[in-house]
């Protein structure tokens, strides 16, 4: 498993549900705003947040619509704060502008989509996992985005804090994605005694009459400049230069655009995170996110009770895809298994990464999870085949 160690001092365990274990590593990490509008599955994230952040020194705020809560979360992180949104399904369309104007100014901050049942209205109380193209290509243009997948209410916690530090680390924003029952479901986590350093924003330093607002360093990630230290900037939604002013020079905007794209791929041994079960000696590889990963877990054991060799790759980070450990996890594998609850979007990532395997899928779009009976079923009958 290539993931961030979190160690703890003094550990504390509770009972908490996944929402709640993401409000508690909201202010953990540091969090001193948020955002938002109650929507079905996430609405206790801002509900428990209306009380940690008053108490932590924070800004809670109920804005009107996702539209203006999004477009506060960009402007507190202008501010120099870290910011955090959370929402759901048609919240999380509304997002969306906004979003790539954070991804184009390149403003850090964490969003938080809990998926439900959709599409429009949907089924709010009903898990899916049909939002992960749109956490990738939601808003238009071309541009880079960080995703990341957790499966328990303590890989919650921890993910949400590595949100924040990525955010702050690569200048981007960073999605948390999770489903309804991993929001909702309540487990034993261990907190407190957090002793890691967090990431802390890059900030300008130097002359301020020379200061280039989108000038980035060998990183490609360009320093801001701390509100009241004196830089003048210029920040807009429109293609710009390094002045920050906008330009539609070809050269000046495939060379800004390209750095976007740069950036993350320096911080990949940051960013990429993966857990791989049992891989091995696979001859199936079950790929999966969130509780259908839960259920893959289960099914994994089952299969090799029965002496088929099928293993687990769940991808923590969803997007950049991490396709170099996927390819690690599958070089013995003969067919792939995808369970999600969606008509195939994780599949068809899987298809096109590996395009010298058979790759199924198990999708149900019933608003019930995949239970790991069903998923085993699914890999057992692919083992006998292959």
């Amino acid at each position: 498993m290539n993931a961030p160690d979190r160690s703890h001092a003094k550990p504390a365990t509770k009972l908490m549900s996944g929402n709640a274990a993401c409000a508690q590593g909201a202010i953990d990490a540091g969090c001193t705003f948020f955002a938002g509008y109650p929507i079905t599955p996430s609405s206790e994230i801002a509900e428990r947040l209306s009380v940690l952040l008053p108490k932590a020194g924070g800004v809670f705020i109920q804005m009107e619509d996702e539209i203006a809560a999004m477009a506060a979360v960009v402007g507190a992180s202008m501010g120099g704060v870290k910011a955090l949104t959370a929402t759901s399904g048609p919240g999380f369309s509304l997002k969306q502008e906004n979003l790539g104007y954070a991804a184009g100014a390149e403003i850090p901050c964490v969003v938080v989509n809990v998926m439900r049942g959709g599409p429009s209205t949907g089924m709010p109380t009903r898990p899916s996992q049909a939002d992960i193209y749109q956490t990738r290509y939601g808003s238009h243009g071309d541009y880079p985005i960080i995703v990341l997948a957790p499966a328990s209410a303590r890989e919650i916690y921890d993910e949400t804090i590595r949100a924040f530090d990525l955010a702050e680390t690569c200048r981007t924003p960073v999605i948390l994605l999770y489903d309804q029952v991993i929001a909702q479901s309540s487990e034993t986590v261990s907190l407190g005694g957090r002793v890691a350093v967090h990431a802390t924003r890059k900030w300008a330093s130097g002359p301020r009459d020379s200061y280039k607002p989108y000038a980035a360093d060998a990183d490609g990630v360009p320093p801001m400049p701390r509100p009241g230290d004196g830089y003048r900037t210029h920040t807009t939604g429109l293609t710009h230069s390094e002045s920050g002013f906008p330009s539609q020079d070809p050269e000046t905007v495939t060379r800004n655009l390209g750095r976007l794209y740069a950036k993350l791929d320096h911080f990949r041994d940051l960013i990429d995170s993966f857990e791989a079960v049992r891989c091995e000696d696979a001859e199936v590889v079950i790929v999966a996110i969130g509780i259908s990963a839960r259920a893959a877990r289960r099914a994994v054991d089952a299969c090799r009770a029965e002496g088929h060799k099928v293993g687990l790759f769940r991808p923590i980070t969803l997007w950049p895809f991490p396709e170099i450990a996927l390819r690690e996890a599958t070089k013995t594998a003969k067919a792939i298994l995808v369970p999600e609850l969606n008509i195939g979007q994780l599949r068809l990532e899987i298809e096109r990464l590996l395009r010298d395997h058979r790759v199924e899928g198990l999708h149900l779009i019933s608003g019930e999870p995949i239970t790991p009976a069903q998923v085993a079923a699914a890999a057992t009958k692919l083992a006998t085949e292959v």
